[in-house]
């Protein structure tokens, strides 16, 4: 029904954006990465998905239409819905989670919050022939390297604590984590990580 959306942000929260459009507020469910690039009163459009369902009509939308393809390619696989989708490309960029299809790496997909190990299998086994005959390009993966647990942007404790406690600082969710996001690297402490992030 909708193929994009352009309209002024009008509010960020944890799991979405609203775009005004001409009056209209539009709320889009979106990842982490598409909401990173978003702040308050500046114009932006969204490639976007919307959902329907007996009880629910809501709309999913990304900031690159490389995203929204991922995003419609997950929730094709039997067991992953739009919020396990959005959680996934939170989570790992588009060209790491091709690569890791493609290569039948599901034990790093496996790490992914929300994706345990069956999905993982799942999904490689459902995607990989389809991802690989559009070819990775077309999936973005441009600086894509092989798949491993270091490659993949999979969050842990210290990075989540490191979100909030910016957040405590006046930060908005979706601009902590791309901070957080900037200055994270594995093993660090929350101490480092919240340091390193003031620094930017």
């Amino acid at each position: 029904m909708f193929e994009f959306i352009k309209g002024t942000v009008a509010g960020i929260d944890s799991e979405s954006v609203v775009l005004d459009v001409n009056g209209v507020g539009f709320k889009i469910y979106t990842s982490y990465v598409s909401m990173s690039e978003c702040s308050d009163g500046e114009i932006k459009k969204f490639f976007t998905y919307l959902s329907v369902k007996e009880d629910d009509i809501s709309l999913y939308g990304f900031t690159t239409y490389n995203e929204l393809k991922l995003f419609k390619e997950l929730i094709s696989v039997s067991g992953v819905g739009p919020k396990v989708a959005i959680s996934v490309l939170s989570q790992i960029s588009v060209a790491d989670f091709s690569t890791a299809v493609v290569t039948g790496n599901h034990k790093v997909l496996s790490k992914v919050k929300g994706i345990g190990p069956k999905l993982a299998q799942r999904i490689v086994l459902e995607l990989k022939d389809k991802i690989a005959k559009e070819g990775l390009e077309t999936l973005d993966t441009a600086n894509a390297s092989a798949p491993d647990t270091a490659a993949f942007f999979v969050k842990d404790q210290a990075f989540e604590d490191a979100v909030e406690a910016l957040c405590v600082l006046g930060y908005n969710q979706a601009k902590a984590r791309a901070i957080v996001s900037s200055v994270y690297r594995e093993g660090m402490t929350l101490e480092e990580i919240v340091k390193a992030s003031l620094l930017v």
